[in-house]
């Protein structure tokens, strides 16, 4: 693909192993944009981003635009929608189901799907009350039980994938069947659990938030991190002969980012501030993130969901990559379902099931993530869970009908899933697939 008004500069070319020159257009999407912002900075970055939407590879930027306009038009429906203790409570109740969701990006990622999500959570609460509450064993070895079991539930499904070929449809419905039994039957007769309020898993869910001078120094840390760790990659790539993002280009990126965070944290703060738990679900988040993008094990992930036969010859343990990732969905699904019952203060019949599934899986979709797998991001579970739980918590202050949160929603993943597969088109047809 060449980058229209681009024009071939002498910093647009790059020598060919047999000596001669290769030119801007016949490189790589990826260098042609390093070189861009190499070579022009912040003019660069902008062609770059402009030629890379014009292909189709959207990114972000349509969840982002949505989210936007949900927000706008919750806040003009009611003024509290963006109100300190709406957005604090927001993120209460994003933080569960973006946990959850976070597994089903991994599991995308490969071109599979876990529909067991929402029981594997609801199951792995009820362990954890009952051990704890019923049980009245210490409050570690409960969390640590449930969480194991999420491992063990991720391992077995991909043992059925691969070594008996059973698709991954089939088996997590089989799951969610299953481990909805298990879980009734986990609860027994009562049914219902209420968690001590004054235990430390409720604390750490309902009650736990950073002082504002710490929140605030985290985001000073962040910042320093990123631009500090910008440098020195920008450093060790000058160093091996290869372009590089100037300086004042990395600064820029660094100022964009502190707003990004700043922002939010001062409006937090104006209410209870930044939840603990909130803080975890991100923490996971950056953690998958630098997984995907820059562990071996990550860029197998995304070998093997682009093109699995490929993979298997470029030498890549496909198998274990299969049990790692379904592993991963089902730990991070255990996890969000404990979370989800800590700030709800009780784990019952009706934990992991309703709409966790639909929410979950929905996050990933509308995040960014493709279903045809290959394609994703971590963070596609924050913003895809910010949009999810933005619906219902503007619907909810607005009195509305549940029904009516079912339909948006509905909506809002459809329209996703056309964007993901227009744009895949688009990608492939300007060679960027």
């Amino acid at each position: 693909m060449s980058i229209q008004g681009s024009g071939t500069r002498p910093q647009d070319t790059a020598p060919e192993p047999d000596g001669g020159v290769q030119s801007a257009a016949e490189l790589p999407a990826d260098l042609q944009d390093e070189r861009l912002i190499a070579s022009r900075g912040i003019s660069g970055a902008v062609s770059a981003f402009t030629a890379r939407l014009r292909s189709g590879d959207l990114g972000s930027v349509p969840v982002v635009i949505g989210l936007i306009i949900i927000w706008a038009v919750f806040q003009i429906a009611n003024s509290s929608f963006l109100s300190s203790r709406n957005l604090v409570n927001l993120t209460l109740q994003t933080t569960s189901v973006g946990v959850i969701a976070l597994g089903i990006v991994l599991v995308l990622l490969l071109g599979e799907i876990d529909l067991s999500v929402g029981s594997v959570s609801g199951f792995a609460a009820a362990v954890v009350g009952v051990t704890f509450v019923n049980k009245g064993w210490p409050l570690v070895v409960s969390l640590l039980i449930g969480i194991a079991l999420g491992v063990l539930v991720g391992l077995f499904y991909g043992l059925l994938y691969t070594r008996f070929g059973v698709p991954s449809f089939v088996i997590t419905l089989a799951g969610l069947l299953g481990f909805l039994g298990l879980q009734l039957l986990v609860l027994g007769k009562d049914g219902t659990i209420n968690l001590p309020y004054d235990s430390a898993l409720v604390g750490f869910a309902t009650r736990s938030f950073l002082s504002p001078a710490v929140a605030y120094g985290l985001v000073v840390v962040v910042v320093a991190v990123y631009t500090l760790t910008r440098l020195q990659s920008r450093k060790a790539r000058l160093a091996a002969g290869l372009s590089a993002a100037p300086t004042s280009f990395i600064a820029v990126q660094a100022a964009g980012l502190a707003v990004v965070l700043l922002v939010p944290v001062a409006i937090l703060n104006g209410d209870r501030g930044v939840s603990s738990m909130f803080l975890l679900f991100l923490a996971l988040v950056v953690v998958a993130d630098f997984a995907v993008r820059r562990t071996r094990w990550g860029r197998s992930v995304f070998a093997v969901g682009g093109n699995v036969e490929a993979a298997r010859r470029a030498g890549i343990n496909v198998r274990a990559i299969y049990l790692s990732v379904f592993a991963a969905c089902s730990t991070f699904a255990a996890l969000g379902g404990i979370l989800a019952a800590a700030r709800l203060v009780a784990v019952g019949q009706a934990s992991g099931s309703t709409d966790t599934n639909l929410n979950a899986i929905a996050s990933a979709v509308i995040g960014g993530t493709s279903l045809f797998g290959g394609r994703g991001s971590a963070y596609s579970a924050l913003l895809g869970a910010l949009v999810i739980m933005s619906i219902s918590n503007g619907l909810a202050l607005l009195s509305l009908d549940s029904s009516v949160r079912y339909i948006v929603t509905a909506g809002v993943l459809l329209i996703a899933v056309t964007i993901d597969s227009l744009s895949r088109r688009s990608r492939q047809a300007h060679g960027r697939a």
